[in-house]
């Protein structure tokens, strides 16, 4: 087709990959997830046993949340190290500011109240994610190395408030979600879910989750189209730093403590997941029903591991062997390496 006005013929569109394909790619983890569940029972019958499964579920409930949060900041264009040290952080200034010094044997100041306990996790979470946007959107930092920066100096707070040590005694308020069972079913592993079903049904079906998409493919084509790249990015990146000090408080809970390395390598894993689940790195790619199936294939793999008596070791092994071989699959798949 040549262009009426000049006669130069216009470059040829892109093919447009059909919906149905790209249904399929949301799904394409499906079929690997069953054949880890059958050489799983294969390894060991109680693999599928009602018992460990729900362990599996609980197990990946609080990562999967982190999973979720870096999602949404990959799908943006950007990527958020901190996280990892958020998960730890909030719940640990939570601790600082509510347990009893004479009973943690000196550990913390007991300023406030047992029931602020979730909110202050909430707003420290949020807080984080404001400075990473102040510093990312507002003075055009490069996000890789300001949350990676984040990500030391949370951490040597965690240590520092802490004393290297770990919060114990918790009040009720920060072990309750983590540690509650409903219908039979831990309560984290209904939260996470829960979490994830709003957050497709935000980024597929309403206008932000689809400005979000927009801003990750081009931000400069975006900002033309009239989306106010900014103010979405900054929000991104608050409520990506709420979830993740929410995952923190879950796990808190699970565990009635938050030890001082609360969170530390978590990011290795939750990259391995999304990247696994078609999260392009690239940004403008990907879902959360697939980065869902990542974290679940990944856990069912380290799960067989373990009845295997695989020692929990080779984990981190794990998880970069998968990020490479998701790369190498996305390459052959889409024609473009995620760089």
């Amino acid at each position: 087709m040549s262009d009426t006005l000049t006669g130069v013929a216009a470059p040829p569109r892109p093919p447009r990959r059909p919906p149905a394909i790209a249904r399929l790619r949301d799904v394409a983890l499906v079929p690997a997830i069953v054949v880890v569940a059958i050489v799983g029972f294969a390894v060991n019958p109680v693999f599928l046993s009602s018992d460990n499964i729900i362990n599996v579920l609980q197990s990946m409930s609080e990562i999967s949340v982190v999973v979720l949060a870096e999602t949404m900041v990959l799908i943006s264009g950007r990527m958020d190290l901190s996280l990892e040290s958020t998960f730890g952080l909030a719940p640990g200034v939570a601790a600082w500011l509510i347990v009893d010094p004479a009973v943690t044997h000196g550990l913390g100041v007991h300023v406030l109240p047992p029931a602020l306990a979730v909110p202050v996790v909430l707003l420290v979470g949020a807080l984080i994610g404001a400075f990473n946007g102040l510093l990312i959107v507002r003075f055009g930092l490069n996000g890789f190395i300001v949350t990676l920066g984040m990500l030391i100096v949370l951490r040597g707070l965690l240590t520092g408030i802490s004393g290297g040590k770990t919060f114990f005694a918790l009040p009720e308020s920060m072990t309750y979600l983590g540690s509650a069972v409903w219908l039979g079913v831990p309560a984290s592993v209904w939260l996470s879910l829960s979490l994830f079903a709003v957050g497709i049904v935000v980024l597929g079906y309403t206008r932000p989750g689809r400005a979000l998409y927009a801003i990750g493919g081009n931000a400069d084509a975006a900002r033309a189209a009239g989306i106010r790249t900014d103010r979405i990015l900054w929000c991104t990146l608050i409520v990506a730093g709420a979830l993740a000090a929410f995952a923190g408080l879950l796990i808190s809970g699970r565990l009635a403590a938050v030890p001082a390395a609360q969170g530390s390598g978590a990011i290795f894993q939750v990259f391995a997941a999304a990247v696994i689940g078609g999260v392009s790195l690239n940004g403008g790619k990907g879902t959360l029903f697939g980065a869902f199936t990542g974290v679940l294939l990944l856990f069912m793999i380290i799960n067989v591991l373990t009845l295997a008596g695989v020692p929990a070791q080779w984990t981190n092994f794990l998880n970069g062997a998968v990020i490479l071989v998701a790369l190498v699959v996305s390459r052959m798949t889409g024609g473009k390496a995620q760089n």
